[in-house]
């Protein structure tokens, strides 16, 4: 009589078949999104498409669309994968300094490496901003939220100095961490676009200007 069971080594290999599809769609889709991240670098967000990609992976159009669905869960793709390097190069090692301004000036140099090394590639923070400041929608939004979460970040680094009164705690943090975003905005100008030497030694001057300035002063 036949059984109904199902052969312990069928039901043990359709898991293991599963686990290797799914490790591998994770593996394809993690090249694209290396692949995809390149490609932002020297054409933008904007210029992301399936089928530019799908020709710099050696890809199908179709394949690709498989793993993301549209051009615009594409560029989100991008955004998330960029900023969780971001963090991990910028924020994270940061987090090993002690509270207050060696933290703060840790997440200011590793700012400055990163965005030393993207003078040729480009910053997609920045980029995107611009191809991005007057187009709401999903991709936008992203980009936007990726940048705040930073931005937020960087402000509470200000304010552990402001507690610790490595900063003066009556100045307002949100004024500092702008003006020290304003030195890296202005770095990528001055070194990507005009090409002007000495560009980076500016910026950690201004750093160096802006804590000073912010230093609390003992009273006569």
């Amino acid at each position: 009589m036949a059984s109904n069971s199902t052969p312990a080594s069928i039901a043990t290999s359709r898991p293991e078949g599963v686990g290797r599809v799914l490790h591998k769609g994770r593996q394809t889709k993690a090249a694209i999104v290396e692949a995809a991240l390149g490609l932002a670098a020297q054409i933008g967000l904007e210029g992301l498409s399936i089928g530019a990609l799908a020709e710099v992976t050696g890809m199908s159009k179709s394949g690709v669309f498989a793993h993301f669905g549209s051009r615009e869960e594409l560029q989100i793709s991008v955004i998330r994968e960029y900023h969780d390097r971001f963090e991990h190069e910028v924020f994270y090692p940061a987090l090993q300094e002690a509270r207050g301004l060696p933290r703060l000036k840790a997440l200011f140099d590793n700012w400055m490496q990163r965005t030393s090394a993207e003078i040729d590639s480009g910053c997609i923070y920045i980029s995107g901003a611009v191809e991005f400041d007057d187009r709401p929608g999903p991709v936008r939004d992203a980009l936007a939220s990726t940048v705040n979460t930073w931005q937020s970040a960087l402000r509470r680094a200000v304010e552990l100095a402001q507690s610790l009164r490595q900063l003066d705690p009556q100045a307002d943090p949100q004024q500092i961490a702008f003006e020290i975003h304003g030195l890296i905005l202005a770095l990528h100008y001055e070194a990507r676009f005009l090409r002007n030497p000495g560009a980076a030694e500016r910026a950690r001057k201004g750093f160096t200007q802006i804590c000073a300035r912010y230093t609390p002063h003992a009273a006569p």
